[in-house]
């Protein structure tokens, strides 16, 4: 049975996750372009504080504790497979969504699935991380944060797009983000009964964390061509990964 310390700080992460689904409301009184501007340098944290949790935290963890083996490879492999369905799906709703006046767009409403079922993922990705140590799971809620403010401003901007007033937008963003709490649970539970399960989840929080950021966040940077920005871009790349590196200190 897991101990109460790990389900508080389970619990605490994924609510401070589910919060970050209110920043979008902020992004209303900042002027477009400056938050365009912003944004991008966000981007470039996210992707390196992904990669930095998937190679410096989750990925180590795993292999010091059970050692490298063909399944681990298999598993990551398959988080990549999962979060390429799932973004496949998104954006084909996307693409097919109606887009009648006075009338709530089919396309936010699966904007709004789509991103359930990543908060749920979130969850589930805390969820192992607390499974495998108190540290992990920290830095793991860490990098899932940096990564969820620019992704809860964008879906903000949808919902708002598709036909929600603020309001609502706001309420359906913070109910979709709610679900990483379920995610949660549903990962301590499957702790209790499945021996050995964080084997498996860890492996494709790996894959998801490499996929998000490799082929989401980092094509984003390269519609870039200024080279200042560029540079910013780089530096504020570094720094995500330099930031997880110095997470390692709390373990």
């Amino acid at each position: 049975m897991l101990n109460l310390s790990v389900w508080l700080y389970g619990i605490v992460s994924v609510f401070i996750v589910s919060l970050i689904s209110l920043i979008g409301v902020v992004s209303l009184s900042i002027n477009h372009k400056k938050l365009e501007k912003f944004l991008i340098y966000l981007v470039s944290l996210s992707a390196g504080a992904l990669f930095g949790g998937a190679f410096l935290h989750l990925l180590p963890e795993l292999i010091e504790d059970n050692g490298f083996s063909m399944s681990i490879a298999y598993f990551i492999l398959g988080g990549v497979i999962l979060f390429f369905i799932l973004e496949k799906i998104i954006h084909w709703h996307h693409c097919h969504g109606t887009f009648e006046k006075n009338h709530v767009h089919r396309f936010a409403i699966m904007n709004l699935v789509g991103d359930g079922v990543h908060n749920l993922l979130d969850g589930i990705i805390i969820g192992a991380s607390y499974l495998v140590s108190i540290p992990l799971g920290v830095a793991t809620t860490f990098a899932v944060i940096i990564h969820e403010i620019p992704q809860e401003i964008g879906d903000f901007g949808v919902l708002l797009k598709g036909g929600f007033s603020k309001t609502k937008a706001l309420m359906w963003n913070f109910i979709s983000a709610i679900l990483a709490v379920l995610g949660l649970v549903v990962a301590f539970i499957l702790g209790n009964y499945v021996e050995n399960i964080h084997l498996f989840l860890v492996p494709i929080a790996i894959g998801g964390f490499i996929y998000i950021a490799g082929s989401d966040l980092i094509p984003e940077l390269h519609k870039e061509f200024s080279i200042k920005r560029s540079i910013w871009q780089l530096v504020t790349f570094v720094l995500g990964i330099v930031v997880m590196a110095l997470l390692l200190l709390l373990e």
